[in-house]
């Protein structure tokens, strides 16, 4: 896959994306990741990427001009452009298997107020918010959206079941897990894991996945439900 990222913030992609299961994936070329600044698009001494709205109002908003060639540049019409930012549907698991299923990305990371309307209408194919909150900019949203698209291309986990049998992935949270030893400070392990029953474990399991999306999450739970 190949995911291309248009930020006024480029250096904070140095770090969370050199390391773990994305660096992995960078090596061994299942994902080819390429950051650019926006202020690289500018033509004026200043760089100046932002003006004030139209109509009054606090804050600043980013122009059309450095964006439209920046995407002209990267060959935004042949990619899907995703804009960042706190108005877009908000980011789910099956988004994200969604994204891993197409060969190129472009993510546009909001700034400021947000963006010229005009860049929305004209470029981006889908805008994502990853929770009902506000950051400063949209380069750690980004990031986020691509670290969950990027464990799910394939070969990229070691081992391709984890990213089946997981949270979210069957519309609940994940049962609880445990590992050696089979009791620790009084406290042990439920008899079931150990009994070598497959299928105990999996109804186990099941009942336990359930109990806790009912606690914890009982919007997922409703969900459940009503497939």
């Amino acid at each position: 896959m190949k995911i291309d990222v248009l930020t006024l913030f480029p250096e904070m992609f140095t770090g969370p994306m050199d390391a773990s299961i994305i660096q992995r994936a960078r090596q061994s070329g299942l994902l080819d990741l390429r950051v650019h600044n926006l202020r690289d698009y500018t033509h004026d001494n200043y760089k100046t990427v932002d003006d004030r709205p139209f109509g009054g109002g606090p804050g600043m908003v980013l122009k059309c001009e450095p964006v439209f060639e920046a995407l002209e540049a990267l060959g935004a019409s042949e990619t899907r452009v995703i804009l960042m930012s706190p108005a877009g549907r908000t980011f789910r698991q099956e988004i994200a298997r969604e994204l891993a299923g197409c060969p190129n990305l472009l993510f546009v990371c909001g700034a400021y107020e947000g963006v010229d309307e005009r860049i929305c209408q004209e470029w981006v194919d889908d805008e994502l918010s990853i929770g009902d909150y506000v950051l400063t900019n949209g380069t750690l949203a980004a990031m986020v959206v691509i670290d969950a698209v990027t464990r799910l291309l394939p070969g990229v986990l070691g081992d391709a079941q984890s990213s089946v049998d997981e949270s979210f992935s069957h519309g609940l949270l994940e049962y609880p897990h445990y590992t050696r030893p089979a009791e620790f400070r009084g406290m042990k392990v439920p008899p079931v894991l150990l009994s070598g029953n497959h299928a105990a474990i999996e109804k186990w399991r099941r009942e336990q996945a359930v109990a806790r999306t009912t606690e914890r999450r009982p919007d997922l739970a409703r969900k459940e439900e009503n497939l």
